[in-house]
């Protein structure tokens, strides 16, 4: 087997794969039904249906299939979720939402919360499962993505504490399908310039959904459609919790301050990067 992850990392490395080694123990873990730990230690030849999966998994990574889209699923802040090619990839930069939120719920007893633009529902979730009652909405155009989104609250037992609406919010009638006044509005929504989007790596560009991406000529449509809505569905000293691109922050700051909403906070991510900004009604 030593021979078998030499060769699979030596594959991944010459494609430009980030993390070789270990990409090639969880996908030969991945194709066995074990951990990557256990495949290293994998004494025994393959079955045929075992080198079946492993083959195709591999040719996927090799054409930069992301590994959570093979595999289905992505670690995000402290929980697993079912991820796939209708979803946006969970970011570890997008947990300073859910760290951020949290400080600004903590001691709340009761919470109304939508995401809009949910996708998997990462945020949403790992929001709700911090507290049992607390109730979320999570708002998606994409049909599919609330599938995803909906098997990944039953997996968390949280089926009871959220509901799911398809809709877009730029539906003139959206505000009259919400559960209101919200105390609170979370999103990632899409921030990428589109004239950016080609020079993305293969990974996003090719495997996460156009629609989670297209942030419009300046990356900043959603942005204003949002501060749009938000006064009207929020209640007074509700927030607004916000992931922004590189240089938005204060575009975006000043977008929503325009709608009547107080500028908060701006909070970098980890590498420095004004990465969350959130406001206030």
């Amino acid at each position: 087997m030593t021979l078998l992850l030499n060769d699979m990392t030596s594959c991944l490395a010459a494609a430009g794969i980030e993390s070789p080694r270990l990409e090639a123990r969880l996908l030969l873990g991945a194709a066995c039904g074990i951990s990557a730990d256990e495949a290293v230690l994998l004494r025994r030849e393959l079955t045929a249906g075992e080198r079946e999966r492993l083959d195709s998994m591999l040719r996927e990574r090799l054409a930069h299939k992301p590994m959570d889209k093979i595999l289905g699923r992505r670690g995000f802040y402290k929980y697993e979720f079912n991820v796939s090619e209708k979803v946006l990839s969970p970011r570890p930069d997008t947990e300073i939402i859910v760290e951020q939120a949290l400080k600004l719920l903590d001691g709340a007893i009761t919470q109304n919360i939508a995401d809009f633009g949910t996708g998997s529902g990462c945020i949403l979730l790992s929001l709700l499962a911090e507290n049992k009652l607390w109730h979320g909405q999570g708002i998606d155009r994409s049909a599919e993505a609330l599938q995803i989104a909906a098997q990944n609250a039953r997996e968390l037992g949280l089926e009871a504490q959220v509901s799911w609406l398809n809709a877009s919010w730029f539906d003139d009638n959206l505000a009259s399908a919400l559960r209101l006044p919200l105390d609170m509005l979370v999103s990632n929504p899409p921030y990428i310039p589109v004239a950016d989007i080609p020079a993305l790596a293969p990974e996003v560009k090719d495997y996460d959904p156009l629609s989670a991406l297209d942030g419009g000529a300046g990356g900043l449509d959603h942005y204003r459609q949002i501060a749009s809505l938000a006064p009207a569905l929020l209640k007074t000293g509700g927030w607004v919790v916000l992931e922004v691109g590189v240089g938005q922050a204060e575009d975006v700051s000043r977008i929503f301050a325009g709608s009547g909403l107080q500028p908060f906070k701006i909070v970098p991510d980890l590498a420095g990067i004004d990465r969350c900004v959130i406001l206030k009604k």
